[in-house]
């Protein structure tokens, strides 16, 4: 059998084709130029054969590093039509981690805690894992791909690579350490080599099989309300905003657990001017893009601006989620759980890891209670009862929400300024990220961002 590596290097060609079509890619705005293949690690030999592939993919003046799993085999696996690559020799190679048979031997790996080539598979300290499972990919992932083995486990492989510890590894870890009630706990890793650096390449926790996340128990509130526009939020049957009070609880819990585990700083005037001259240049930047942002540049620079005039010491700082939304919560028999710390997908390493304020969390939630008030209006005749229940429903969700958050810590909106400011720059990156990903929600944060700078009805 030929060497992995030059079977790999075969399907550079295809792999920018097939790349760009893959859902956790994050560079679909723009043409992919080149792919060179990093690294290969054998993990099974044979037929079926099992690649563990590091490449990095070239697009303009950025170079950034993704991880595969290759499978070959000559009777073909039962997995999605887009999985496939292309051909390798005599036989097709496809994307493996919808391939059950060959999937498991990253579980029992990682049991043994075994070593192959330049990956190091380990478990936690008091973990016992139970080998010879079946893995099923989880379907709804975008920015990663996550593998449930039978129903115990979960092990999320990120897909685009940083060089060190992932962050979500590293903050489940501090929160596990303080006995935060609000994660699932951490198993085991996989850890390869990036540039000679050790990289977190997987993470491996309980999975909670009754969880229903966030962001599907929101959307059929609000589904339920469009179907009787005759009635307020509070008079439907699905009404949110218990769990949205819930869940503020349970945001302010986690932020507490973190502060406590890994430390605070005070922001001095520097550091506000510092983070008013990112958000004018996340401005500049996505305006320069979409010409639909650039009306409201102004009154977002006026707003950005009101950070220079507050007291130095007034904003603390700490690791926080990063990326906060409704899918990133999860709801179970026992309660809230938050999940994947990463941070934005579309950030720098260094952003990622960069003490925040916990009101950067906050206004994130805020952002997707409005997304999920208005995405059954997507791409819908403008009907203006539908569109003020939908307003309703955010309002009342963003205020309980803030409600259970101001019971464990203090009101985010006593710091109306710089929550507004949040919101404000989230639903910019929000504004880039549709104009990219999703032109037809691009209204969605346009139309918040219209509304909070007008003060029409949008605080907590």
């Amino acid at each position: 059998m030929s060497d992995p590596r030059e079977l790999v290097d075969e399907l550079t060609g295809d792999l920018k084709r097939w790349l760009p079509e893959q859902r956790w890619f994050a560079g679909k705005d723009r043409p992919v130029t080149g792919v060179r293949v990093l690294g290969v690690t054998e993990l099974v030999e044979g037929d079926p054969q099992l690649l563990h592939v590091v490449v990095e993919v070239e697009q303009d003046d950025r170079r950034e590093p993704y991880q595969l799993l290759v499978g070959r085999r000559t009777h073909p696996p039962e997995i999605s039509s887009g999985s496939w690559i292309g051909a390798v020799g005599d036989l097709n190679a496809y994307e493996a981690s919808g391939d059950l048979d060959v999937t498991g031997v990253l579980l029992d790996l990682m049991a043994r805690e075994d070593t192959v080539g330049s990956l190091v598979f380990e478990h936690e300290p008091d973990a016992e894992l139970e080998t010879g499972l079946r893995a099923r990919p989880i379907s709804s992932e975008q920015s990663n791909t996550s593998l449930v083995y039978g129903g115990q486990y979960i092990l999320k492989l990120f897909r685009k690579l940083t060089p060190g510890k992932n962050k979500d590894l590293l903050l489940h870890r501090a929160l596990q350490g303080v006995g935060s009630r609000h994660i699932a706990p951490v198993l085991g890793s996989i850890t390869g080599d990036l540039g000679g650096e050790p990289t977190t390449v997987g993470m491996l926790q309980h999975f909670v099989a009754d969880a229903v996340d966030g962001w599907a128990m929101a959307t059929t509130s609000v589904r339920d309300l469009m179907a009787a526009p005759e009635l307020h939020a509070e008079e439907v049957g699905g009404d949110f905003a218990g769990e949205a009070e819930r869940l503020g609880r349970a945001v302010a819990e986690v932020h507490a657990d973190l502060a406590e585990a890994l430390g605070t700083e005070s922001v001095d005037a520097g550091e506000l001017e510092r983070t008013t001259k990112a958000m004018a240049a996340r401005l500049d930047t996505i305006a320069g893009r979409v010409p639909e942002l650039a009306a409201h540049a102004p009154a977002l620079r006026a707003a950005f601006e009101k950070l220079e005039a507050l007291p130095p010491g007034s904003v603390t700082m700490q690791y926080i989620h990063g990326d906060l939304h409704l899918g990133q919560v999860l709801r179970t028999v026992g309660g809230w759980l938050l999940i994947d710390f990463e941070g934005e997908p579309a950030a720098p390493v260094e952003e990622r890891h960069a003490l925040r304020s916990p009101l950067r969390d906050v206004a994130g939630m805020l952002r997707s209670f409005d997304y999920a008030a208005q995405q059954l209006l997507v791409g819908q005749p403008d009907e203006p009862a539908l569109v003020e229940r939908a307003l309703e429903w955010s309002q009342r969700n963003r205020a309980a929400f803030c409600e259970g958050y101001a019971a464990v810590a203090p009101d985010p909106r006593e710091q109306g300024e710089l929550l507004r400011a949040f919101e404000l720059d989230k639903a910019v990156y929000e504004v880039g990220y549709e104009h990219a990903n999703r032109p037809d929600w691009l209204g969605v944060p346009l139309a918040s961002i219209a509304r909070i700078t007008s003060g029409e009805g949008m605080t907590p």
